[in-house]
């Protein structure tokens, strides 16, 4: 696809591109293009610092980021619990979740690239934004689970929805009939 410009993030990409663009190969980028990027930032900042400050600086952002990430843990936590006592979907908070999941990832990953990522995943107002972002393109949405990917918690276990629309959803496949029995031994 010359001309084309893949994001190197799924999330900020448009969904056009996300259906050109299998999802292995933008991971094996990621995988491949990160690694690079951190060591020739570990280089250039080792060669104007030093080998120790750098190393004490990736220390010391790893710890930082820990201690922030289970502050906003802790308070993205009690915003599930609160709205679920309301009787409310938390989606939104529940994405947060995910997304500090992600930043700790960065966080604990040596290296100055994904360290930045990662601090700014733990800002409230970005990392907000961003959930929402992703709500409203739709990538994620109750009961279908993620859409493109292989994750469907919406359908039923060992069976199909007989069709999309799910006012007429019945399940084709494995019928499960609850009831109650007791043993009797003879």
């Amino acid at each position: 696809m010359p001309g084309k410009v893949y994001s190197a993030f799924l999330f900020l990409s448009p969904p056009v591109l996300k259906t050109r663009m299998p999802l292995f190969r933008i991971l094996f980028l990621l995988f491949l293009s990160i690694p690079v990027i951190e060591i020739y930032l570990l280089i250039q900042v080792g060669a104007v610092i030093g080998a120790l400050p750098t190393i004490f600086i990736v220390v010391l952002t790893a710890v930082l980021g820990v201690a922030l990430l289970r502050r906003q843990g802790l308070v993205t936590l009690t915003r599930v619990q609160a709205a679920m006592a309301r009787g409310e979907v938390p989606a939104l908070a529940l994405l947060e979740g995910a997304l500090l999941l992600v930043a700790g990832a960065l966080l604990l990953t040596p290296g100055f690239f994904t360290d930045t990522i990662g601090f700014v995943l733990l800002i409230p107002p970005l990392r907000q934004s961003l959930a929402q972002s992703l709500l409203r393109r739709g990538l994620f949405q109750g009961g279908q689970g993620f859409r493109g990917g292989s994750f469907s918690a919406g359908r039923p276990l060992g069976g199909t929805w007989s069709d999309e629309n799910p006012a007429n959803n019945k399940v084709k496949g494995p019928k499960i009939i609850e009831g109650e029995y007791k043993r009797r031994d003879d």
